[in-house]
Parts: structure tokens; sequence; C-alpha cells
């Protein structure tokens, strides 16, 4: 069903921040941070993938993300929904039912045998597509997904995440240069105002946690081992 009701901007951010928060997707630890897949070290680190274990959230944000991408994009502004592998494939399919659109899905790479195809599903010349994926961080790993699908003649123009990291300034002009929109519910910073909230996290976690989202590079690179 497609949603109808559309909350502000600001509290749908506050509201999936907490929803983030209550199923424990989000990890700070200062003392011992984590690595990330580029190699880097971070206080902080999201799991996404948890929410489809959470029924009543899980449809709570994927309608926020339908409501999000047509009050940004348009409310007849896309043919197919595309999911990137692997973790934008459930969301793909649940945002595809609420829009009442096809859904398909973007391999990260030929499959090797058979069609040795990168799209699964049925995508057509012209169609618009949004591509829709967990999360972002520098953008990066969505040029190849949009690429992809670029390549079958459609066109591609969007992405929607739930989670954006919102730190790392050069992320909205990359995907802007490869001629794509980004579309998040909520960042790093809306998740640290919600924990403050709350208290999910003792005060010198949250301030590590603010000087690294403050200045994430500089964090990174005095913490990082040879």
């Amino acid at each position: 069903m497609i949603p109808s009701s559309f909350p502000p901007k600001e509290e749908i951010a506050r509201l999936t921040a907490r929803m983030l928060l209550e199923i424990k997707a989000v990890h700070f630890n200062a003392e011992t941070p984590f690595t990330l897949a580029s190699g880097l070290p971070s206080p902080t680190y999201i799991d996404c993938r948890k929410l489809i274990s959470y029924p009543r959230i899980r449809a709570a944000l994927m309608d926020f993300l339908a409501v999000t991408v047509m009050r940004d994009a348009g409310f007849e502004a896309f043919d197919n929904i595309a999911g990137g592998e692997t973790a934008g494939i459930p969301f793909a399919a649940m945002v595809a039912e609420r829009l009442g659109l096809p859904m398909t899905y973007v391999r990260k790479k030929p499959k090797g045998y058979g069609r040795n195809a990168r799209i699964e599903g049925v995508m057509t010349e012209g169609q618009r597509v949004l591509l829709v994926e967990d999360l972002t961080t520098d953008g990066g790993s969505k040029l190849s997904f949009v690429d992809a699908i670029r390549e079958t003649g459609a066109t591609c123009a969007h992405t929607a995440v739930i989670f954006y990291y919102g730190i790392f300034p050069e992320t909205v002009e990359t995907l802007a240069r490869h001629g794509v929109a980004l579309h998040s519910l909520c960042t790093w910073w809306d998740v640290l105002a919600e924990a403050r909230a709350q208290g999910a996290f003792d005060e010198k976690t949250m301030t590590e946690v603010e000087a690294f989202l403050t200045s994430p590079r500089p964090w990174q690179e005095a913490r990082k081992t040879t």
C-alpha cells in the first residue's frame, strides 16, 4: 500500500535514529575502534541489516523511505526499483511493494556463468530506476551499481538509503558528478542527538564520537595502524 502520511523530515530522522538505537544496530566504542571495510578505524559502526528482523520497525522505515523519495523526487518519478547486492535487496523489495512497481536487483559483479548478468529480474531500456541500499558512507560503492543499471539502457538518477553517514562532504558531490541524487532518512548526527537525549552511552564515549564526526579523516589518520 502506498503510504499517504508525510511526517516532517526532522521527525523521520529522529524516529529512524530512535529505531536504530532500540534494536542496537548502533555501536559506539571510543576505546577500541571498529575497523571499517576501508581498513580505517572508526568509533562508530551501524548494522542496518538487523532491521529486516523487526517487522514493525522495518514497516515504518520502508514507509518513511517511500514517502521520502516521492516527496523529493516525484510521485511518478520511477518505473523500477533496484536493490544493490546484498543488503539493498530486501529493502528494494519492500519499497517496490509500497510504490506498486517492479523490483530488480544488481549484482556486485557478473555471476560468471549462464547469461553472465549483473541485473536480475526484468529491467528494460528507458525505465527510470531508483537504486535502493541500506546505507552509504562516501557514495563510491553506488557508482558501479548505477553503471550496471545504465548499461541496460535504463536511467538511474536517484539512490535512496536508510542511513547516510553525513560526515564526508565529498559524498553528495561524488554522486552528483555521476548524475545521481541521494535520498536518506537519517545521519550520524541524528543518531548522536537521539543517543544523547536517551543517555544511551556515557558522555565520554559520545564526546569522542562527536570529535570523530566533526573531523573524521584526521581522527582516522591519528589512529590508523600501519
